[in-house]
């Protein structure tokens, strides 16, 4: 079992490809090849969609077979209904979002997260569609269907870091997350509290390093903290400590810390009734802004500062999700055929769910919550420039999620 799902680099050469030629003849040809990835028009409710890019426009519908296919149309054109219907939504790239699009540079909520998906009308969702027809032929993946993804374990079972790595690690590779108990101490965690708490005067609304919301009695209340390690030696030594790095060590990757050398660990605060801001993120993949086939999967690891249940803020997993083509955000759970998972933790227990596991956090109804986020990427591949560079591209998404869009990148 591999959990580096990794299909490219950024020092390899790709030619871009024309909107014209790619809709002309590569979509086409693909479509052709790999119809089997793409459900039936019973299975999928695929509805038209208007592309346009640069001055010229395609619309995107299913045929006469009920086959997926694109054609060109005015740019002005005021787009007519056909026999599969009005389009649901527009879209408006540039030729380099486009060619960002399809290199798996972005995603569509990538786009949103940033402020810069230009769609004058319809919804996410019709795009998103279309993101998984895009992705399920030139990445050569399946698009989900009911059945296509099996997770024979037992979804309650927590370990600890002294149970057999094998069993941790087919759990993981099998489910998308692992709960581990008891990794660090109440006393450890009380400390950690402390830190928040001290650490809080440290940071105000648009200074880069956290993230606000407004609660409903009016008050403003810090809920992210960011590069935290730097206010607390506790947390500065966490990460250094051999019980964090052996949660590396499970996934047998070579996963490391390379890619946190500027925000190492966030603190986050789950206050009660939040009315505005970011707190309680719905439900994501970590690579939903984009680059899953260069970074997944990494690790995304989760310390319970304060326990974490029904009403206290607790985590929750789609079990199996890592393995099915689907929605990287906004999803409609109801509609899936895999387990929802809530993952109750005591103080000082950790979870641990791979970048592209959907995950939400649920908001805390009767007591607040505390945690710690940090997390391992893979070892790079290839020329560490070219890397840097096309994660730069992402970077302001990243960091503007909280004032751009109800849907964060991560965790």
């Amino acid at each position: 079992m591999t959990l580096d799902l990794r299909t490219r680099r950024d020092d390899e050469a790709r030619e871009r490809i024309a909107p014209d030629s790619f809709f002309g003849e590569t979509l086409p040809s693909l479509l052709r090849a790999h119809a089997d990835l793409i459900p039936s028009a019973d299975e999928f409710d695929l509805r038209p969609l208007v592309l346009r890019v640069d001055g010229r426009a395609w619309r995107l519908h299913r045929d006469g077979d009920g086959s997926p296919a694109a054609m060109p149309i005015g740019d002005d054109d005021t787009v007519a209904a056909t026999a599969d219907g009005p389009p649901v939504a527009e879209v408006r790239l540039t030729a380099e979002q486009f060619d960002d699009l399809l290199a798996d540079q972005v995603t569509p909520i990538g786009l949103m997260t940033a402020g810069t998906l230009d769609q004058p009308h319809g919804r996410i969702g019709g795009v998103l569609d279309w993101w998984l027809v895009l992705r399920a032929v030139l990445d050569r993946r399946r698009i989900h269907r009911r059945g296509d993804v099996d997770v024979p374990v037992d979804l309650g079972r927590r370990f600890t870091l002294d149970d057999d790595p094998d069993e941790i690690l087919a759990f993981l590779g099998t489910a998308g997350f692992v709960h581990l108990r008891g990794v660090f101490t109440a006393a450890e965690m009380a400390g950690v509290s402390d830190d928040m708490d001290r650490a809080v005067p440290n940071y105000m609304p648009g200074d880069g390093d956290s993230w606000w919301a407004t609660l409903a009695d009016g008050s403003e209340q810090v809920v992210r903290m960011q590069r935290f390690e730097r206010h607390s030696a506790t947390v500065s030594s966490i990460l250094e400590d051999p019980r964090l790095l052996r949660v590396a060590e499970i996934a047998r990757c070579g996963h490391t810390t390379e890619w946190a050398t500027d925000n190492r660990v966030e603190a986050l605060f789950k206050p009660i009734g939040v009315v505005s801001g970011i707190s309680d993120i719905p439900w994501h993949k970590d690579c939903s802004l984009g680059r899953h086939s260069y970074e997944c999967c990494g690790l995304t690891v989760g310390v319970s500062v304060t326990g974490a249940g029904p009403t206290s803020g607790q985590l929750r997993v789609i079990a199996g999700s890592h393995r099915a083509l689907l929605w990287p955000a906004l999803l409609d759970t109801g509609a899936l055929d895999l387990p929802d998972v809530a993952l109750a933790t005591d103080v000082g227990d950790v979870t641990v769910h791979l970048s592209c596991t959907l995950h939400m956090a649920q908001a805390p109804t009767e007591t607040p919550r505390r945690v710690l986020y940090t997390g391992f990427r893979l070892p790079p591949t290839g020329d560490d420039e070219s890397r840097s560079a096309n994660r730069r591209k992402l970077k302001a998404s990243r960091e503007g999620a909280p004032r751009n869009t109800s849907q964060p990148p991560a965790r």
